[in-house]
């Protein structure tokens, strides 16, 4: 990454799914990959490491100073709402924390703190028993980007060195 360019913004994802490990998998790699900050519970990432026994320094930070601290340790922006640490349980009670790293990972970009959005698997049956209303990340994405004031054109995209896959929802006119 050039030093010009605002890192990415990930989104915590589940915590009871893959997400966190997702994050530090990726910090792992970090000369193959972008800087970037995770919005997530530190304490979270923090368990996840221990698991897995990878020793990082999980460093609390803002938007705006992730970049000075992704040498250091791996920025993470904590979140506002509670996370229950429960791998392998999703649950409801952390819908709000999850739609809270969306938003905030969202807001981040607008604000031109990150340059775009890298999203970690969802469980959206317990963000529906939250009430989310949305089929996934994809169209919740659109809508925070219409909300911005401009027409919105959300794709999902799955990419690897062998495969890239990318799908919109079919309401959308075609490219």
């Amino acid at each position: 990454m050039t030093g010009d360019m605002p890192p990415l913004a990930m989104t915590m994802g589940d915590p009871a799914g893959i997400g966190p490990e997702l994050a530090l998998a990726a910090w792992r790699e970090r000369m193959l990959t972008a800087q970037f900050m995770v919005f997530a519970s530190p304490n979270v990432l923090a368990a996840a490491a221990k698991r897995t026994s990878f020793a990082v320094r999980i460093i609390e930070t803002d938007p705006a100073g992730a970049s000075a601290a992704f040498s250091h340790g791996l920025p993470v922006v904590p979140l506002t709402n509670a996370v229950e640490d429960s791998p392998g349980h999703p649950s409801a009670a952390n819908a709000a924390a999850t739609i809270e790293s969306i938003e905030r990972a969202v807001e981040a970009v607008r604000r031109g703190h990150a340059r775009a959005v890298v999203t970690n698997p969802i469980a959206k049956a317990t963000l529906y028993q939250a009430g989310f209303k949305y089929p996934g990340h994809t169209e919740y994405l659109g809508a925070l980007g219409e909300a911005w004031g401009t027409a919105s054109f959300p794709v999902m995209m799955i990419w690897s060195h062998v495969l890239a896959v990318s799908a919109s929802d079919h309401s959308y006119p075609a490219c």
